[in-house]
């Protein structure tokens, strides 16, 4: 195995003493002691997949856990004692977590993202990984992955009626309570992870960090913080600094942290933090900063914007792997009594780990699909930032797209966003990308009632689903008011009433499925699967879609929310096909 990067500077002791160290540490990734949880429940019998999704969906919120939250906001200690709670009573121990070598990472924007860098980094070294996302795209077993894949629809299984069966059993002697759906998954990641003896966890905050409830790790080998912005203020707070110090959170003393550049006020919080909790933390520097022998590197995922989380996830890797490969714990972890937070140090980072930044794949974000004349270009951008971004990065490949097509190219916004987001003000960045057409959908897969439990969501009705959409369809018109057209009332299956008023160019349709459908007009050959419901529509409305139907190309934005994206990949990918 190639060896670590040389690292730090010409000359140091340290990196003479790391690159004496750098077959050892290759070679960890196949010696490394393993540690596992304790009793395994066995397995119910007949107890499949689906049942498994379908009593998971129970755990969702619901009006009695709404008000466990909003008691627990006002003291958000209890969240991270009733965590705790959950944990010993599905047979674990916040100790074992200790076994688990976990690289720790919140933010607003990029967090994920810098997690799929850092895991494809340090399963390229050939170590055992896990990791744990949210949200998932399609199937819920997507959030905990083992070697980059999610677990297998049997080990799932076999995994979640373990923990729930544990936490059944108790729930008597606990007041009748079970854990939410996100705190139930947390640990069934963990007990997955330690049962299939990771060599390390790559844990991606839920919200927050503070009071979330991956926070119950106690020693993280290093903690990352991605790009923050405003996002989830009725839980976080609603200026940058109240959203920063929340972040912080996850620091632990004398347990190394990198953050990317941020917003000043931010950095000024994360630094008192970091101070307070006595972790060091440092910046992370440019990409472009990092020398390699192969020139400039080279991203997996797209945008501009990934440059600074591949940075994040190269300190990040490099960190675990100085802490991993020196078993006399000469790296310094010590925190600096200095009121700045310092540049982190650069080092040349080797092939393993420019090859783990270009393998690297992340569905959904800045994601580009070609099916014959239609293109998709998927990303899940739900803030104002990371919208912003998304404007960016489509401008930009769209027009490179469009240099090539054969003929004239229809553009086509697809949208949603959901809970407390300014769809408003995300749409109104939009508007300068110039589409012909700009459709609203609920995130709902397939009107189909039959369709996979997985994306099933039971905290709001379809009604507010659908008054959303017709909120954002009018917030578009707003942003591009122009012209008086008359209120034309659009019928759209099982003869569902929806308003579209003034703008022939915007769309309500009830499901996923049906918007592409209509979208596409029939020239996506994996969308013309017979198998599927075909849309029907009023003869007006099929009339609109002339332009679509006289294009060379379309090409269709979907954007502003992961769960319409994750929607939209059900239907388009061949991986999410079954």
């Amino acid at each position: 195995m190639a060896c670590m990067s040389r690292v730090w500077r010409r000359g140091s002791g340290f990196a003479a003493r790391l690159r004496q160290q750098d077959y050892a540490c290759s070679r960890l990734a196949a010696f490394s002691v393993r540690y596992y949880s304790t009793k395994t429940a066995p397995h119910i019998p007949g107890m499949e997949y689906q049942d498994a999704i379908w009593t998971l969906n129970t755990l969702q919120t619901n009006a009695g856990a709404l008000e466990q939250v909003r008691r627990e906001r006002g003291n958000p200690q209890l969240q991270l004692q009733a965590m705790r709670g959950f944990l010993e009573r599905a047979g674990l121990k916040v100790e074992e977590l200790d076994h688990l070598n976990i690289i720790h990472v919140t933010g607003t924007k990029g967090k994920g993202s810098t997690c799929a860098f850092t895991e494809q980094i340090l399963r390229s070294y050939g170590f055992h990984t896990g990791f744990y996302s949210s949200p998932h795209l399609v199937q819920v077993r997507e959030r905990i992955r083992i070697n980059g894949q999610p677990i297998g629809k049997e080990l799932f299984t076999k995994y979640f009626w373990q923990v729930y069966g544990r936490l059944d059993e108790t729930k008597e002697a606990h007041g009748g309570t079970m854990p939410a759906y996100f705190r139930f998954l947390t640990i069934l990641a963990f007990h997955v992870f330690l049962q299939e003896k990771v060599d390390l966890a790559v844990i991606e905050v839920g919200i927050g960090g503070a009071y979330d409830c991956t926070n119950i790790i106690r020693r993280p080998w290093v903690c990352g913080i991605s790009s923050l912005g405003i996002d989830h203020t009725q839980i976080l707070g609603d200026t940058i600094e109240k959203i920063a110090w929340q972040k912080g959170g996850i620091f632990k003393t004398e347990v190394p942290a990198f953050t990317v550049k941020q917003p000043e006020d931010a950095m000024v919080v994360l630094r008192d933090r970091a101070k307070e909790i006595r972790c060091p933390l440092r910046v992370c520097p440019e990409l472009g900063s990092y020398q390699t022998d192969c020139g400039p590197l080279h991203l997996g995922l797209a945008g501009e914007h990934q440059r600074s989380n591949a940075s994040l996830a190269l300190q990040l890797s490099h960190t675990w792997l100085q802490r991993r490969c020196l078993p006399d714990n000469s790296f310094s972890s010590k925190a600096d009594e200095s009121t700045a937070v310092l540049p982190a140090a650069l080092f040349k980072p080797c092939p393993i780990m420019v090859k783990g930044l270009a393998d690297t794949e992340w569905l959904g974000r800045n994601q580009t699909l070609k099916h014959g004349a239609v293109t998709y270009f998927l990303d899940g951008a739900h803030t104002m930032r990371s919208m912003q971004a998304c404007v960016h990065w489509f401008r930009e490949i769209a027009a490179q797209h469009e240099r090539n097509a054969s003929g004239p190219v229809a553009r086509v916004l697809l949208f949603n966003a959901t809970g407390e987001r300014d769809s408003a003000a995300m749409l109104k960045l939009l508007v300068p990308c110039h589409f012909d057409f700009a459709v609203f959908c609920p995130n709902i897969t397939d009107a189909n009632t039959s369709c996979n439990a997985d994306q099933k969501n039971f905290n709001v009705s379809v009604e507010n689903m659908v008054t959303r959409c017709l909120d954002n369809e009018r917030s578009w018109r707003l942003h591009r008011s122009s012209g008086d057209d008359d209120a034309t009332q659009l019928l759209i299956e099982d003869s569902l009433p929806l308003v579209s008023e003034k703008k022939a160019d915007t769309l309500v349709f009830p499901s996923i499925l049906c918007a592409l459908q209509w979208i596409t007009q029939g020239r996506d050959p994996v969308l013309a699967d017979p198998a599927e419901r075909v849309l029907t529509v009023k003869p007006s409305i099929a009339a609109k879609a002339a332009p679509l139907r006289d294009a060379a190309e379309i090409h269709v934005l979907i954007t502003g929310s992961l769960h319409l994206v994750g929607g939209t990949l059900k239907h388009l990918h061949p991986a999410f096909s079954k």
